[in-house]
């Protein structure tokens, strides 16, 4: 028996023939059920017999004549034409013939034996009905198990071919290997941030994995040339989302895919391209995209420039929100780089490994150096394996460090570079204890005999050193040990703001075996002798509290203030020298506490309100909406950075009904409205100022 066609039924016939026999067989039956129920309900009331052919026929005889040619046509219609299997056939059939049996025995004879039998025909009937349901289901599982493999297949088929796609995009552009790739994946992270179910995350990731798909139309001479563009060049780049639409809006089994290719090079203000699409008449798809898209091309190197650091590219996303962002996805993808500590959101190849170098050979000094190892008040430990090169043994072979701030945490020789990045260097420290101060207010080297090695004999050939490193406040402290002798220098930086990054160098050597460790709880205030005085950018005039001054961010904050219904705070605002962010401005806190400290048991800080427009997420416990709005007198970001560097006097609004406080501030054209809702039994809530790398005095409460 074929399984493939048991138990199954199509009443559709296919020729004209046997269409006009469909119809005319449902016909019949219809008459012969009219006729037989007549006859029915006559013999019901009467016992009259019809005069037939010069007979008296009963009613019941006509009665089961045609209730039988009624089981005939039902039989007919279903077998020869609905093509059920043999065993629906026979249970189809024996249904009738009991029928048939009935009809006849009623007008014939009163014996139970026909009516025996009729049960008998129906028993088997439901029988073999029953088995050809079984069939039926199992033929159903089947075809069900078949469909999902055929289409587990037909989806692995689609990611292989979009994933050959991609790869052979990346192979024109050798500046952007993997760059469709991570798109797709942080396209993917906004969306989930979106609250999107896992069939919308999927549809955008291959929209986004084949976002560039037009680039294949693109001569390979203007995707990797190095430089400017020129115009007609331009013109032709910006062609590659209409080739893309082209492309994919072919493949109509997979609609979204054509949506990223078209719309990701729109802009919220409208002008972008191809199309020059505004706001949310850009399909929704792209909107996502679009930020995703830019992130991975800041964070990834380029033929005329490196890797953005993370942090200009976050500034970038601030002031594109709103103008070639939409607000919303920008603000997620915000969150994802502050959820980003590690700056694990770039391009695979360049993640250091061992302070980016696994082994450093260096010819002259400098020729080589690694990324930079940043210093926190968290010991870190660095262990190394030193090398002098015995080729050149008339050069001078040492191992050096280059301690320095970069935004981006390398060392930079360049004065453009320098610029951009703000490098500033502190000083080199050679292995052998010669120090060269550059722009440290103070250095203080010291040497002490290592007691506890027991004189460790080292191989001239190989010298195996431990690096231990550390920085508080304006002050960093760095060891180095060969088992023999620990070299400590004390470094006075020229503030507390700074951050403080190590690259490892030399001359004539290789540097290899690199490890880096970091200590999990910080060091103590006082770790680093004092060797300077700190530096103060709070000498002013003191109003209803103390100033305070903010090195980096929220390390710092003036005293609570009971925040009242129509409660001002006003005080002065400037950003501290090494300031060059928009958020290195002040903050306002709101927060509960038992005893209005910011610290302790019972502390819950409910709002952080940055002036530029940011807060800090919900906590479940109590809900921020902010508002921003910018006045026609918002100069643009870098006007906004000039004003807060030259300092500002600035004015801060509560309102409070019951468990609804409203912050509102407005300063150089930037509106900010923050409304909280305590969603708790709340009675008393505390303000503070804080912020990042900014000097808040003359604070006044009315």
């Amino acid at each position: 028996m074929d399984i493939l066609t048991e138990g199954t039924i199509d009443y559709l016939p296919k020729k004209k023939r046997d269409r006009i026999l469909y119809y005319a067989g449902f016909v019949l039956l219809l008459i012969c059920y009219l006729i037989g129920n007549r006859f029915t309900i006559v013999a019901a009331k009467s016992d009259n017999a019809l005069l037939f052919f010069g007979n008296n026929v009963p009613f019941s005889i006509f009665t089961g004549v045609f209730s039988s040619l009624s089981n005939i046509c039902i039989f007919f219609l279903v077998v020869f034409y609905g093509k059920p299997g043999f065993t629906t056939s026979l249970a189809v059939l024996m249904m009738q013939f009991s029928g048939m049996i009935m009809s006849f025995s009623q007008a014939h004879t009163t014996a139970a034996i026909p009516g025996v039998f009729t049960n008998v025909l129906t028993l088997i009937a439901i029988v073999l009905m029953y088995h050809s349901n079984k069939t039926v289901k199992r033929y159903q599982v089947k075809e069900f198990e078949h469909l999902k493999q055929q289409q587990m297949f037909s989806q692995k088929l689609f990611e292989q071919t979009a994933t050959a796609l991609v790869n052979a995009i990346d192979a024109k552009d050798t500046y952007s290997h993997g760059h469709s790739l991570r798109v797709a994946e942080y396209s993917e992270r906004i969306a989930r941030k979106m609250g999107k179910s896992d069939e919308e995350c999927y549809k955008i990731f291959y929209s986004a994995l084949l976002h560039d798909v037009g680039k294949i139309g693109i001569d390979d001479t203007i995707i990797n040339k190095k430089g400017g563009l020129e115009p007609y060049e331009y013109n032709m780049i910006k062609q590659h989302p209409v080739i893309g639409n082209e492309i994919l809006s072919s493949i109509t089994e997979y609609p979204y895919l054509s949506i990223g290719a078209h719309y990701h090079h729109e802009r919220y203000d409208g002008k972008g391209y191809p199309d020059r699409l505004k706001g949310d008449d850009i399909p929704e798809i792209a909107r996502i995209i679009s930020v995703a898209d830019a992130y991975d091309a800041m964070s990834s190197n380029r033929s005329y420039r490196n890797a953005i650091p993370q942090q200009l590219i976050r500034e970038e996303i601030v002031k594109g929100a709103g103008v070639q962002f939409d607000p919303g996805m920008a603000e997620i993808m915000l969150h994802l780089i502050d959820e980003d500590r590690e700056y694990m959101m770039k391009e695979r190849s360049i993640i250091p490994d061992a302070a980016g170098k696994s082994g450093l050979r260096c010819e002259s000094f400098r020729s080589e150096i690694s990324e930079g190892i940043v210093l926190t008040p968290y010991l870190t430990k660095v262990n190394l394996t030193y090398s002098p090169e015995k080729e050149n043994e008339g050069a001078v072979s040492k191992a050096a460090l280059v301690v320095f701030d970069s935004i981006d945490g390398r060392v930079h020789n360049e004065e453009k570079a320098i610029s951009d990045f703000h490098y500033y260097e502190y000083c080199e420290i050679d292995f052998d204890g010669n120090v060269i101060n550059k722009g440290a207010r103070d250095i203080v080297t010291e040497v002490k005999n290592d007691e506890s090695s027991a004189e460790i004999i080292q191989d001239p050939d190989s010298i195996v050193y431990e690096i231990e490193a550390v920085k508080c406040r304006d002050h960093a402290l760095i060891k180095i040990n060969d088992g023999n002798e620990c070299k400590s220098f004390i470094i006075a930086l020229p503030d507390a703001t700074r951050y403080v990054y190590i690259g490892l160098t030399g001359a004539n050597c290789y540097i290899g075996d690199v490890d880096i460790a970091k200590d999990d709880t910080p060091v103590s205030a006082d770790y680093i002798p004092r060797i300077a005085d700190s530096i103060s950018y709070i000498d002013g005039p003191e109003g209803d509290i103390p100033n305070v001054q903010i090195d980096s961010a929220l390390t710092a904050s003036s005293e609570g203030i009971p925040v009242k219904d129509g409660m001002q705070i006003s005080f002065h605002s400037k950003s501290l020298p090494t300031a060059r962010l928009i958020w290195h401005c002040p903050y306002i806190k709101l927060y509960t506490s038992p005893d209005g400290r910011q610290s302790g048991e019972g502390y819950n800080e409910l709002a952080l309100i940055r002036i530029d427009g940011e807060n800090r997420d919900d906590d479940g416990k109590v809900t921020n909406r902010i508002l921003v709005n910018k006045t026609e007198a918002f100069e643009g970001w870098d006007a906004w950075k000039k004003s807060n560097m030259d300092g500002f006097d600035c004015t801060v609004t509560f309102e409070r009904k019951d468990s609804v406080i409203i912050t509102g501030t407005e300063n150089f054209g930037l509106a900010v409205r923050n409304i909280t809702t305590i969603k708790t039994d709340v009675k008393e809530v505390y303000a503070a100022l804080t912020g990042d790398q900014v000097a808040l005095t003359d604070i006044r409460i009315r």
